[in-house]
């Protein structure tokens, strides 16, 4: 559902008169690459693709190698159609942005009609080049993890399969074999994500921590844990401040992040203790020692498999929209989930059947925000998880 939107997005920019630089940013495995080439294909022009995603960082000469290859195929169709130059990974090349605004500004000022992709596995990295160096000259565009609708429409997915495999369509094929798939999942997208993407592509004092992190959020998915407690279960001698910033990294390529808690007031809420949130259930499970039945037989994991979809539901079909997402707890009384939107709240409980160490805390939460609605989902007369996960954020936000 969300990527035919997309789609209709890349194509409708590309056919503008008006021309920005179109970035299509998002995790691994998301279907950038194949958006951007059913764009092309649905604009019926000519286009030059290139991915920098080598194990060796390209130089900057390979930005202006590709970019004269695409000018060329631009000068001669000047008369027949659109040209398109899609560069894959483009944050993998040291200072693209200095390269990118410079060619860009050279075809502005020649008025050579070259429309330009740019393709990227990491929108933490991305952004910081573009606000560094092409301000007023792109627009964003943002391609989050498959949902349920995506995966059930595309492969016919039930939704306990889409609760234990997640939203990864290139690991499909491989779910018969257990073994075989979480070996892709922890090979080809965790490792390959953390090494090159994170490690690679900034700097990080502490390595191994980072990659602690990352499990111990997997492992805690859907549980509030303060800063100083994740510390003690990494048991390094780091800092709050390196923690936070390293777990910003990880939302940043798409793995894992820390749903702030719901305050009202938006310095609170940025000292807040993290709600730890996957953002793709597949890595929850290929990390675990649960195959899909047994994971269905154990009460607890299956419960957190449900509030950990959820709340990556939310996230990614909230990307690129105005609903913030967060959680609330208070005294010992929580609310699992809060939609923002403007000035519009909504509280979500959820009931997984998982045993839960808080108290509902709807009814203190109401009385203290007074949000518009407050919904619940699953079990006990809410809404059914399946139609909860069909619908995106802006629809339960009210926006």
């Amino acid at each position: 559902m969300y990527k035919r939107s997309i789609y209709k997005i890349i194509l409708a920019r590309l056919q503008e008169r008006r021309q920005f630089l179109q970035i299509l940013a998002g995790p691994r495995q998301t279907g950038k690459t194949t958006l951007a080439n059913q764009a092309i294909d649905g604009l019926r022009g000519l286009a030059h693709y290139a991915s920098a995603d080598a194990p060796t960082l390209h130089s900057r000469a390979w930005i202006e190698e590709q970019w004269s290859a695409g000018r060329l195929l631009a000068m001669g169709a000047k008369k027949t159609g659109r040209v398109v130059l899609v560069l894959d990974e483009i944050q993998k090349i040291p200072g693209w942005s200095e390269i990118v605004k410079q060619l860009w500004d050279e075809d502005t000022t020649s008025g050579i009609p070259l429309r330009v992709l740019l393709l990227g596995s990491s929108p933490l990295l991305l952004q910081k080049g573009i606000t560094e160096s092409l301000a007023g000259r792109f627009e964003m565009i943002r391609v989050p993890h498959w949902s349920f609708s995506e995966m059930r429409d595309a492969f016919g997915w039930d939704l306990d399969r889409f609760l234990y495999f997640g939203g990864y369509p290139g690991a499909v094929d491989l779910i018969s074999d257990a073994t075989r798939w979480s070996r892709y999942i922890l090979d080809s997208l965790i490792e390959t994500t953390l090494s090159r993407d994170v490690l690679l592509m900034t700097r990080v004092d502490k390595p191994a921590l980072l990659r602690r992190l990352f499990h111990l959020s997997c492992d805690y998915s859907g549980q509030i844990l303060s800063y100083q407690k994740m510390l003690g279960q990494l048991q390094d001698a780091g800092n709050t401040t390196t923690l936070a910033h390293y777990l910003e990294l990880l939302s940043g390529a798409g793995m894992v992040t820390g749903v702030p808690k719901f305050a009202g007031q938006r310095f609170r809420q940025r000292a807040s203790s993290p709600k730890l949130q996957v953002l793709n259930t597949a890595l929850m499970t290929a990390e675990s020692h649960h195959s899909f039945e047994s994971a269905r037989e154990d009460r607890g994991f299956w419960g957190r498999l449900v509030e950990s979809a959820i709340g990556a539901h939310l996230i990614n079909s909230a990307t690129g929209t105005r609903v913030e997402l967060y959680y609330w707890r208070e005294r010992g009384k929580e609310v699992d989930f809060v939609l923002r939107s403007d000035k519009t709240v909504t509280a979500i409980e959820v009931r997984s059947g998982r045993q839960k160490g808080s108290l509902s805390g709807m009814g203190a939460f109401a009385e203290a925000f007074h949000p518009k609605q407050t919904l619940l989902v699953g079990a006990g007369g809410g809404i059914p998880l399946e139609e909860f996960l069909l619908k995106p954020a802006q629809h339960w936000a009210g926006a």
